[in-house]
């Protein structure tokens, strides 16, 4: 088996584990109420929508899933509720689906800037992101433009020589547009590939974050203006519907295109990754599930549904199919 697939293999597996928490929550459930109903009606629909709702997939996702079930269930004729949980199942799965364009940044020369606020695992999902694209044969340069955190630098410079790629900046009190400036010019001195900029998140005073980003996006369009642009929001997987109350104020100060979902292990209220894509329309890119760089990985809506849905048997079965 190849080391990638050894690492998909792993990840899988420790998605089920940090699903766990949704899993009993959402599933068993559902699963009763699709052996204690005789038919479908209303009560059937609202006892899946309440279960969808209290699993942190929020009033949008559910809505739109549950709409979604009734179509296919009178389009496919469907008379008995255990019928519904492929149709359920397959229903989130479309809520969720990122689409071919999401990584178009690893294609073309381009600076993802990477914000959220402290203790979301922030700095060192960049340092993962820049680990992983340098594995993909990517010339990366960092940007510690955090430098509002005293350690944040620090911490990204580990991450960087861990990584290997080059890092500028990551003096505590410097201007992170300055730093910006600078590593856009080493970017373009180096023909990196990709310019990754930890960029800071005090979503307490928005009004300085949101002039920061101005300024960082000014010399971006002046200095770098070839370059494909990605804003990358990072938030906790375990905090639920608080995730998706500050991916919601991100939104009103940056133009965001993706979702770093982190600490997925153990406590995470999955459902939140659904109810993101679903109010926001912002796809969940990454999904961070430990430590490692291996534990970052692209969002993949089969395998999370799958691995949501899944029994122990389902996670053997995986693991023999995961590709050599």
């Amino acid at each position: 088996m190849s080391s990638e697939g050894k690492e998909k293999k792993g990840f899988f597996k420790r998605l089920v584990q940090g699903l766990t928490k949704t899993r009993d929550n959402i599933v068993s459930g559902i699963d009763s109420i699709f052996s204690g109903f005789s038919s479908i009606d209303e009560e059937f629909y609202e006892e899946i929508e309440e279960i969808l709702i209290m699993g942190d997939l929020g009033v949008h996702a559910t809505t739109e899933i549950i709409e979604n079930l009734k179509v296919k269930v009178k389009e496919q004729h469907i008379k008995e509720p255990a019928q519904c949980k492929e149709l359920l199942i397959s229903s989130i799965k479309e809520q969720m689906d990122v689409g071919e364009t999401a990584y178009r940044f690893e294609d073309e020369t381009s600076v993802v800037l990477v914000i959220g606020v402290n203790g979301v695992g922030k700095t060192t999902s960049v340092g993962k992101l820049a680990g992983k694209l340098k594995d993909q044969g990517k010339k990366v340069v960092l940007a510690a433009a955090d430098t509002f955190r005293a350690a944040a630098g620090e911490q990204l410079s580990e991450w960087a020589s861990r990584a290997g790629v080059d890092m500028i900046g990551g003096q505590e009190g410097a201007d992170p547009a300055a730093v910006v400036y600078d590593a856009v010019a080493a970017a373009k001195a180096r023909n990196a590939d990709v310019l990754l900029c930890d960029t800071a998140g005090r979503l307490h005073n928005k009004k300085n974050l949101m002039e920061e980003l101005k300024k960082i996006h000014r010399i971006l369009e002046k200095e770098y203006p070839e370059a494909f642009r990605e804003t990358l929001v990072v938030l906790d997987g375990t905090t639920g519907q608080n995730a998706l109350a500050q991916a919601k104020q991100f939104s009103e100060v940056a133009d965001i295109s993706g979702i770093i979902l982190t600490k997925m292990d153990g406590t995470a209220k999955g459902g939140i990754a659904v109810a993101i894509q679903s109010e926001l329309g912002i796809p969940v890119k990454y999904i961070g599930v430990g430590e490692t760089i291996e534990d970052l990985q692209k969002f993949d809506s089969e395998q999370f549904v799958k691995a949501l849905f899944s029994t122990n048997e389902s996670v053997e079965e995986e693991e023999n199919h995961v590709d050599p």
